[in-house]
C-alpha cells in the first residue's frame, strides 16, 4: 500500500469517526419505556422522549449489530425508510420472566435506550425475544424531532471528571462511572474507588492494548444514606440511585430498577455505558448488556469483579459459571445461545470453532470436577495443563447441555487473571465494532 492510499485510508476512517449520518444530529434522543408482563406476556409501553446536546453513541456501524440480545431497538427514517441506527440489549425484565415469582404475578420495568436524534420524522421499533429467540413483544412509533413534548434536559449536569482519557467523545467508547450510597463528604473515597476500577479494566486484555479507544469518566452524586440497602439484612437506606441486594431474592444479586433516576441523574454527560459503584463490602453486583455494571466496592473481589460485570454489560459475555438449582434453564438445546461464549452446538461454527486446534479434542474433557477453588494442588497442576482453548462443557448457570471455550476465565471464576482467548476476542471485536467501520458485523 503506498503512502499516499495510507493517508487517504486514515483520513476517510477519521471523517466517518467524527460525522453523524446525515439523518442524524449531533444530539442524544433518549426514550423511556415500561416492559411489563409476567412469564407467559410481554408487554411494551411508551413513556416520554428527552433530548440532550451530543452524542456519545457510535458513529459507525450504526446499521449493523454485532450481537443479537434479548431485544433491539431500530430507527428508521419515515420518508425513505433508511435505518438510521440499531442496537441490542437485555434486560432485567426478560431475566425476571425467568423467575418463578413471574409464574405468580405480573410486574412492570423500566428501560431507557439512547438514540441519535433524526433530523426527520422517524420510526422507531422495539421487539423483546424469547428464549428460543421468537419475538414475543413489539413496539412501533414515531418520532417527530419538532414534537414540543420532547423534554430538553442535561442543561445542568452533574460535576465531573476523566479518569482515563482516550480520544474526544466522537473518536471513543464512553464509560461513565456513578456513585452509589457515597454521601456528599465521601467523594473522595468514591474517586479512589473509581480509579481502582479503571485500572483493573485497563490490566486486562484486549482493554489493555486497545485503552486509546476508551474515555472514562466519573461523575459526582451524593446519596443521603452511606450505604445501600440490604433486605436480607432488614436494612433499607435513602441513595442516589434506590439500588438494593436480593434482585428476585438472590440476596448477592446488586440492581437498581430506577433506569430513569439513573439517567437523568447522567444528562448532559457524555456517556453511552455505565458503570455504577455501591459502597458497601457486601459480596455482589450484576451486569445486563446495554444496561449498566453495578457492583460492589469494598469487597476483597472488587478488582476482578468490576471487570466480569463489564464483560456483561459491555461485551454481552455470559457467565461461565454453572449450577443446577436455578427455577428455569436460560438456554434450551433448540437454540444457539447469542451470547458469544457460550454454545449449545446448535450453530457452533459460529462460534469459536475455527478457533480450536485440530488436536484438540471435542469435547475436551476435563481431569477434575469444577470448581478450581474446591481442588488441591495436584488437581489443579493437572488442569493447568488443559487446553487453553476448547469445548468444555458447563456454562450459563447449566452443568450439561451448554459449553464454553475454556476450563477457567474471568467470565467463569473471580480467582482467574483474565479472560479466555474466546472471550478476549469477543470483546476486541465490539471494540473494533464501535469505532473501526470497517469491521463486519456478525448479524445483518
Amino acid at each position: 500500500m503506498s503512502w499516499f492510499q495510507r493517508r487517504f485510508e486514515i483520513t476517510l476512517v477519521l471523517v466517518l469517526a467524527l460525522t453523524l449520518s446525515a439523518a442524524a444530529q449531533n444530539q442524544t434522543l433518549r426514550i423511556n419505556y415500561t416492559f411489563s408482563g409476567n412469564s407467559t406476556e410481554s408487554h411494551i409501553y411508551l413513556d416520554d422522549l428527552n433530548v440532550t446536546d451530543g452524542w456519545a453513541g457510535r458513529r459507525v456501524n450504526m446499521k449493523e449489530l454485532y450481537l443479537e440480545g434479548n431485544g433491539q431497538i431500530m430507527m428508521t427514517e419515515v420518508r425513505t425508510g433508511d435505518t438510521l441506527y440499531r442496537n441490542s440489549f437485555s434486560t432485567l425484565f426478560q431475566e425476571w420472566q425467568n423467575t418463578e415469582e413471574a409464574t405468580q404475578v405480573s410486574r412492570s420495568f423500566e428501560n431507557v435506550f439512547l438514540l441519535p436524534m433524526p433530523v426527520a420524522k422517524a420510526v422507531v421499533e422495539v421487539k423483546l425475544t424469547d428464549n428460543y429467540n421468537k419475538m414475543v413483544a413489539v413496539l412501533r412509533h414515531t418520532v417527530d424531532p419538532e414534537d414540543i413534548l420532547i423534554r430538553r434536559i442535561g442543561q445542568n449536569p452533574p460535576q465531573w471528571k476523566y479518569l482515563h482519557q482516550g480520544g474526544s467523545p466522537e473518536q471513543c467508547i464512553d464509560v461513565v462511572i456513578v456513585p452509589e450510597g457515597y454521601t456528599a463528604d465521601e467523594m473522595d473515597v468514591f474517586y479512589k474507588d473509581a480509579g481502582i476500577a479503571v485500572n483493573s479494566l485497563l490490566s486486562h486484555e484486549p482493554f489493555k492494548t486497545m485503552r486509546e479507544k476508551f474515555n472514562i469518566l466519573a461523575v459526582e452524586l451524593a446519596s443521603r444514606d452511606g450505604e445501600v440497602s440490604v433486605p436480607n439484612e432488614g436494612l433499607w437506606t435513602e441513595t442516589a440511585l434506590a439500588s438494593h441486594f436480593s434482585t428476585f431474592y438472590s440476596d448477592r444479586y446488586l440492581t437498581t430498577l430506577r433506569l430513569r433516576q439513573l439517567h437523568d441523574k447522567l444528562a448532559g454527560v457524555p456517556y453511552e455505558h455505565i458503570i455504577i459503584l455501591a459502597n458497601t463490602d457486601v459480596y455482589g453486583g450484576g451486569g445486563i448488556f446495554n444496561s449498566y455494571t453495578l457492583t460492589t466496592a469494598h469487597h476483597a473481589q472488587f478488582a476482578p469483579v468490576v471487570v466480569h460485570e463489564f464483560g456483561h454489560s459491555f461485551g454481552g459475555l455470559a457467565d461461565e459459571y454453572y449450577y443446577d438449582d436455578q427455577y428455569e434453564q436460560y438456554y434450551n438445546s433448540e437454540t444457539e445461545p447469542w451470547e458469544p461464549n457460550l454454545t449449545t452446538l446448535v450453530d457452533f461454527d459460529s462460534k469459536w470453532k475455527g478457533m480450536i486446534p485440530s488436536n484438540v479434542e471435542q469435547p475436551t474433557p476435563v481431569p477434575v470436577n469444577d470448581p478450581r477453588d474446591k481442588m488441591d494442588d495436584k488437581q489443579r497442576k493437572e488442569v493447568d495443563k488443559l487446553p487453553a482453548l476448547g469445548l468444555y462443557e458447563g456454562g450459563g448457570y447449566m452443568s450439561k447441555g451448554v459449553w464454553r471455550g475454556s476450563f477457567d476465565c474471568r467470565m467463569h471464576t473471580n480467582t482467574y487473571p483474565g479472560f479466555c482467548p474466546v472471550c478476549r476476542a469477543a470483546l476486541e471485536h465490539m471494540i473494533r465494532f464501535y469505532t473501526e467501520p470497517v469491521v463486519p458485523s456478525s448479524k445483518k
